[in-house]
């Protein structure tokens, strides 16, 4: 694709700013989301978008921003603070309602679909996390402009590599050797996973726990945590909704209920 025939990437205007400003602004646009929201029954577009140049780039994690906090940048790790405010005026019993609407209309944009899928809030369980990443992929090509500061903010990824240090163990859960394209591979990933059975998705995660188990030196019983046998029996004992938040063989979700299993053990 030449340079003129590129995608154009527009982002939400209020996530370019400094920390404190991109806090006032995502309270602002919380409550405006809401009170539309409650007008209409839907989400409009934010008011202002701004362009993303190539080469831009995008904090897409708290642990990337240093300290450097007064410095105006594009901080994407920074949408959260819009929850704070979306329930607003919102009855309780509807906010969960209004929460996956929201998500739906986030994820028909590049922006949400970004974010949703580096920073998956609860449930995680196979079937959104399928729709999440497949939202990605839909965007992938206008996604590939900026780099990405994860971890440090000296560190630039690329789309790719942003998403193989997030996802490959997940990827390689349900598509053990897939292609070594991350795209493709999640191509692969997304088709199995959104289908899956119970079953199928306890192979995956159980594909997963002993490669999270060998890389987290802070579990204290690692041995116990290895066996297949206790791995499958514990999986299979929990309930539904324990189990459909790691259905997906998301890492963090995974490691959670592992690090859970520890401490239980350790008070045998």
């Amino acid at each position: 694709m030449t340079p003129e025939h590129s995608p154009v990437l527009e982002f939400p205007a209020w996530l370019y700013d400094t920390t404190a400003a991109i806090l006032r602004k995502a309270r602002t646009e919380g409550r405006w989301w809401a009170r539309e929201h409650l007008k209409t029954g839907a989400f409009p577009q934010p008011r202002q978008m701004r362009q993303v140049p190539p080469g831009e780039v995008l904090v897409m994690h708290s642990g990337a921003e240093g300290f450097d906090w007064n410095r105006p940048r594009w901080r994407v790790h920074m949408f959260l603070s819009v929850f704070m405010d979306l329930d607003e005026g919102v009855p309780e019993a509807a906010h969960q309602r209004m929460r996956n609407a929201f998500e739906s209309f986030c994820l028909s944009t590049p922006w949400g679909a970004l974010y949703y899928t580096v920073s998956p809030p609860p449930l995680r369980s196979a079937e959104r996390m399928a729709n999440r990443l497949a939202s990605l992929l839909r965007f992938w090509d206008v996604l590939q402009g900026p780099r990405y500061a994860f971890w440090s903010f000296d560190q630039k990824y690329t789309l790719d590599e942003l998403i193989a240090d997030i996802y490959r163990k997940t990827l390689e859960a349900w598509c053990p050797g897939g292609p070594a394209s991350v795209r493709e591979h999640m191509a692969l990933a997304v088709e199995r996973m959104a289908r899956a059975t119970r079953e199928e998705c306890e192979e995956a995660v159980l594909r997963l726990m002993p490669v999270l188990v060998e890389g987290d030196n802070d579990l204290k019983h690692h041995e116990v945590l290895s066996d297949p046998d206790f791995l499958r029996e514990r999986l299979s004992a929990l309930p539904p909704k324990d189990f459909d938040d790691l259905s997906s063989a998301e890492k963090y979700s995974v490691a959670v209920q592992l690090a859970a299993w520890d401490r239980e053990l350790g008070r045998h």
